[in-house]
Formats: C-alpha cells, sequence, structure tokens
C-alpha cells in the first residue's frame, strides 16, 4: 500500500503497519486508522491518517519529558506536540495522551483528571 504524505514523500507501508483508533483521536473521531512514522535523528513521531493523510499529529513520547508520566500496561504514552516557527512557543499536551501498543496495533487517547499535566507544556524553554 502506499500513502502520499507532506513530510515524507510517498511512504510503502503493509497493512500490518496501520495502528487502529477504534474511538479515533479528540477533534477527529471519524478517524480511525493511522500510521506512526519516525526517522532516526528526528525526537518527533508522526501520526498520520491514512484515510486523510493531510491530518498529522506530531507527537513526542511524553517518558522524555516526565519520566514518572502515567504508564498503561504494554502501551506507549506520546503527548501531541503544537509546533511552531519559533521553538519557545512549542507546546506538548500532556493532559490528553495518546497511548499506542505497538504489538497489538492499538491506540487510544485520554483525558488525564491531575492537574499536574497541562494542555500546553513548553518543550523548549530559554537559559
Amino acid at each position: 500500500m502506499k500513502l502520499k504524505t507532506l513530510q515524507f514523500g510517498e511512504i510503502e507501508f503493509e497493512k500490518e503497519h496501520i495502528i487502529s483508533f477504534p474511538d479515533g483521536i479528540l477533534g477527529f473521531e471519524d478517524l480511525k486508522e493511522f500510521l506512526l512514522i519516525n526517522t532516526e535523528d528526528d525526537i518527533f513521531y508522526w501520526l498520520t491518517s491514512v484515510s486523510n493523510s493531510e491530518i498529522v499529529f506530531p507527537l513526542i513520547g511524553t517518558r522524555v519529558i516526565d519520566s514518572g508520566y502515567p504508564e498503561k500496561p504494554d502501551k506507549e504514552a506520546f503527548g501531541i506536540v503544537k509546533l511552531d516557527k519559533d521553538p519557545l512557543k512549542i507546546t506538548v499536551n500532556l493532559k490528553a495522551p495518546v497511548y499506542i501498543d505497538q504489538n497489538r496495533k492499538e491506540g487510544f487517547q485520554t483525558i488525564l483528571d491531575d492537574d499536574k499535566y497541562p494542555v500546553d507544556y513548553k518543550l523548549f524553554t530559554e537559559k
């Protein structure tokens, strides 16, 4: 199968690479199938809709930010990144993480009931 993406051009993938989100992503509940794309030299992952490749969610592993971030068995937690040309304005949504089980190729998004995790955590700061 092939998918044409803005970031990576045309990508070839197998059906077994598709990650199913039965409930979709908040605000995009109608999109159920995604590819998780990462390049070796990139800290970001790109959760790309298979049915609409213009819909892409930049993700970062939450453990990079907080080693004590809430875990789910057999699932990796990611925060959705809000990109900006100014690195100091790049934020990560730690309040509504995306959990992905790479082995079962399933994912879901949830909202944490913990004020410790903000919607707009600044990824980069000035020293």
